[in-house]
């Protein structure tokens, strides 16, 4: 057995010591490559079998890691050490919008070391049908997607629409499950976490921090895609509005 690729979760770790460290490299014996060492042979991701390899996730592992964080940067004008595209997509993320990635580490670290994130069970959807996740990791989606479960969680959320007078429909597309399916879809909707957990933090989650969906937005919400975060509603209907628009324009010169 080979050792294991790189995770997500793995890679903001990495990067958020490279960037704490002015995006310089880190060397083996540094006190914190030993530490990121150890915790991501904690992280409740890899099998037994991957963590009995010998080297992995080693303090050396951890070293070169940083090095191709430092050497890929766009600012670095040495040679660039060879690595794969989920290296350089988290480079991109870091680079982008440093304060949230470092948001995501931090949120990572609080999680494992309270203990949390290892009691937790994998979730459904927390990678995608080809292993992939949004760029933050697969851990705090994870957390997400139990959070949204609760199914007392939810039902709060229903409660706080009725007492506010509020329809109970998509907050994207505006679908009433009552309305197509009648008594069936009563009182059904599904909820989703509009504040990422790196944002928010891992206190507890608050009404406001739901928006109700129905089942294709919120799928559409958490569908991952290489180097990006899940979707807000907001930034969902966006994209409807926009896809909807171009559809428009390109109709007539079908048409003709």
């Amino acid at each position: 057995m080979r050792i294991p690729a790189w995770t997500e979760d793995e890679l903001v770790l990495a990067g958020a010591l490279v960037v704490r460290n002015g995006w310089r490299e880190l060397r083996t014996a540094d006190p914190e490559v030993q530490e990121l060492s150890d915790l991501l042979r904690s992280l409740p991701i890899h099998d037994a079998e991957a963590l009995a390899l010998p080297g992995f996730r080693s303090p050396d592992s951890v070293s070169r890691k940083t090095t191709d964080f430092m050497t890929n940067h766009g600012q670095y004008s040495g040679k660039a050490t060879r690595c794969g595209k989920p290296t350089l997509l988290m480079i991109e993320a870091f680079t982008r919008r440093e304060a949230e990635m470092l948001q995501a580490a931090d949120a990572i670290h609080r999680g494992i070391g309270s203990g949390e994130l290892h009691l937790i069970p994998a979730q459904p959807d927390e990678m995608d049908d080809l292993g992939g996740t949004a760029i933050e990791g697969r851990l705090l989606a994870r957390w997400a997607l139990a959070r949204e479960r609760d199914p007392r969680l939810r039902a709060r959320k229903i409660a706080q629409m009725g007492r506010r007078g509020q329809p109970l429909r998509c907050e994207v597309c505006d679908f009433d499950f009552a309305r197509t399916y009648g008594a069936l879809g009563q009182g059904y909707i599904e909820v989703h976490h509009v504040t990422p957990l790196y944002v928010s933090g891992p206190r507890q989650t608050q009404l406001d921090d739901l928006a109700c969906l129905c089942a294709n937005c919120h799928r559409m919400c958490h569908r991952s895609r290489p180097g990006e975060s899940w979707r807000t509603p907001a930034a969902l209907r966006e994209q409807i509005q926009e896809s909807r628009a171009a559809t428009h324009q390109a109709t007539p010169a079908s048409a003709s």
